[in-house]
């Protein structure tokens, strides 16, 4: 199943984050001047996989999102449209900022704020082939997401 396969993924990426965490620096912040964003992040579409390491999310909408090269932020927590910033840093560091979702009425809407929760307290991340997963700043996988080609 494709669940295992991930999981190995997630607990290989939270090791070499802890070996990488000793000599890190902070997350990146949000009130410098902004620079186009460049990296394998950047302009890609990306679907949730997981919550944690293993939980799915049954949602009326794919929640999804894009960070474009102006460190723009669009897409979908499941249930409302998504917007804010983000900020790229050394060491694969990551900050969301100014998030901010529309209020349709949404019967997963705890789910919804668990998407958006995630992206708030997103600190680092790892991307392996098509999977990008986050980590917070104690280092705890936030989740993982695919990306759409």
């Amino acid at each position: 199943m494709m669940i295992k396969p991930l999981r190995n993924t997630l607990l290989l990426a939270a090791g070499a984050l802890l070996l990488a965490a000793c000599s890190s620096r902070p997350a990146p912040q949000l009130d410098e001047p902004a620079a186009r964003l460049e990296g394998p992040v950047v302009d890609q579409r990306w679907n949730l996989l997981l919550v944690g390491t293993n939980e799915r999310l049954e949602m009326p909408e794919r929640p999804h999102f894009v960070i474009d090269r102006d460190g723009r932020v669009s897409g979908s927590d499941g249930c409302n449209r998504l917007t804010g910033r983000a900020a790229l840093g050394e060491n694969n560091s990551i900050a969301f900022s100014d998030l901010a979702t529309t209020r349709r009425a949404c019967p997963q809407a705890e789910d919804a704020a668990r998407v958006t929760g995630m992206l708030e307290n997103a600190y680092r991340y790892l991307i392996d082939h098509d999977r990008l997963v986050f980590f917070g700043p104690d280092q705890r996988v936030l989740g993982g997401w695919r990306r759409v080609d």
